[in-house]
């Protein structure tokens, strides 16, 4: 490993070994195991957490390579949860996250999900794996993509049971080879907090439209029409009599002309 440069000023002649070093060089990078990346983790973090009842907290550390993608699914699957609600704002993504992420929408556990990601991200993976998020995970008009300056990793879980799930930390819905911590939480009041602010970046930074559909919009016209009020039935009644009327002196003038 060569000398490291810090903060790009000055490089030390001596390091590791050299009692005259001030610095000593950081030991050297090695990847983690692949067999750590198996969807059996995620289910036995999902294991050891048990029942996930309100106030329950429950702190962990990850290996980086940890598949978060994995455990929202695993969490939800296990539970049998369907959730109405499934925001994640993550700075980064990877495959492996969304193919576990689309398990949830085509098994119908998930009725909304609403991604946001980074600037940064989306600007750098607009030829690579963005257009991939989007053909799998825009399943039923369920999804919404949000870009934003975010750096906030959080997950929140609302489901038709009542459930408000909010897990935070320093992973990112991308494997890496750091080790993560994560924060599991089950209570109304962090979970309010932090889906309050994100779903106002989610209505603000859509990069989804989503039209209201042909049937809905036929339904909300035939609604309107039973809507309608008295006084502009009043209306449309005596605009149709004017009309009438209308047509009736016309009519008569030309019955006049004509010597009728």
């Amino acid at each position: 490993m060569a000398l490291f440069d810090i903060g790009g000023k000055f490089k030390p002649l001596h390091v590791a070994g050299q009692k005259e070093s001030r610095f000593i060089e950081p030991h050297d990078y090695q990847d983690i195991a692949d067999y750590r990346v198996k969807y059996s983790n995620a289910e036995k973090l999902v294991h050891d957490i048990g029942e996930i009842t309100k106030g329950k907290r429950v702190f962990a550390i990850l290996d980086g390579k940890f598949i978060f993608g994995d455990f929202i699914e695993a969490l939800i699957v296990k539970n049998n949860w369907l959730v109405e609600d499934l925001t994640i704002s993550t700075l980064s993504m990877s495959q492996d996250n969304v193919d576990s992420l689309r398990n949830l929408l085509v098994g119908d556990y998930v009725m909304q999900m609403n991604i946001i990601i980074s600037h940064y991200y989306f600007a750098n993976e607009r030829s690579g794996l963005m257009p991939y998020l989007y053909e799998k995970l825009d399943v039923d008009n369920k999804l919404q993509v949000d870009v934003a300056s975010v750096h906030t990793k959080i997950a929140m879980i609302r489901t038709k049971c009542g459930k408000k799930i909010t897990i935070h930390g320093s992973a990112n819905m991308r494997t890496s080879s750091n080790i993560e911590q994560i924060v599991i939480e089950a209570g109304d009041d962090i979970y309010e907090f932090c889906y309050g602010i994100h779903a106002s970046i989610v209505e603000m930074h859509k990069t989804i439209n989503k039209p209201v559909r042909r049937n809905a919009l036929w339904q909300a016209v035939l609604m309107a029409q039973e809507e309608v009020p008295d006084s502009l039935n009043t209306e449309q009644h005596e605009h149709q009599h004017s009309e009438e009327t209308h047509k009736d002196k016309q009519q008569h003038r030309q019955q006049h002309k004509a010597g009728v």
